[in-house]
């Protein structure tokens, strides 16, 4: 009987330490960004009602009206981002930091998303790449998925998750915190990039 060959992977550590100061630099990124648009929302609906009141039959109402319309998505915004802290703190508290961020295999990528309750599986032919961006003073890698691709995609696991779509496709009114914080993965980034390139037969990369 033939002996079964491993598959051979290549795996992408976390620094609990670094994850732990991100998560404190994220929560209150998020909170001091959610009361300041809170204040500006505030702001140009309170204006909008003072000249309502104080300039009455002048013509003014429509103009007054649209101001306090277009600062009602910014107000919508502070819900969703303090809700956001909320629910991510919560669950940090009931759940213990995965050690591994992502797996390679000439099959997909597995990654361990923050909040998920299980980790997100992507075929390669799925994934453009990482493109690494500034968010909250730190470099975070955000993943980008090729067009069309979502939680029904054959193959795919794992994108429908709440806490995935949080990251992965953020909501248009919340800015994103990215996937993996680049000084909390124990790889560096050019050998993140050929693991990329060599599992996914090119079709993946670290985009610039």
């Amino acid at each position: 009987m033939s002996e079964q060959v491993p598959v051979q992977t290549f795996v992408v550590g976390i620094d609990r330490e670094a994850v732990l100061r991100r998560r404190e630099a994220v929560h209150k990124g998020l909170r001091r960004g959610a009361w300041v648009t809170a204040g500006i929302g505030a702001l140009g609906i309170g204006i909008a009602v003072y000249a309502l009141l104080a300039f009455q039959g002048s013509g003014m109402w429509p103009f007054m009206l649209l101001l306090i319309a277009s600062m009602v998505p910014l107000v919508a915004s502070t819900a969703l981002a303090l809700r956001l802290v909320k629910d991510r703190e919560r669950w940090f508290a009931a759940n213990e930091l995965q050690p591994v961020a992502m797996r390679m295999s000439p099959k997909a990528l597995e990654l361990a998303c923050e909040g998920g309750s299980y980790a997100v599986m992507l075929p390669w032919e799925s994934v453009r790449g990482f493109q690494q961006v500034k968010v909250f003073g730190q470099y975070v890698l955000e993943l980008r998925l090729q067009r069309g691709v979502g939680a029904t995609t054959a193959g795919v696991r794992g994108l429908d998750q709440p806490a995935v779509r949080a990251v992965v496709k953020p909501h248009p009114l919340l800015k994103p915190t990215g996937m993996f914080a680049v000084n909390a993965l124990d790889q560096p980034i050019h050998v993140i990039d050929q693991a990329l390139q060599h599992y996914s037969g090119g079709k993946t990369a670290m985009l610039r």
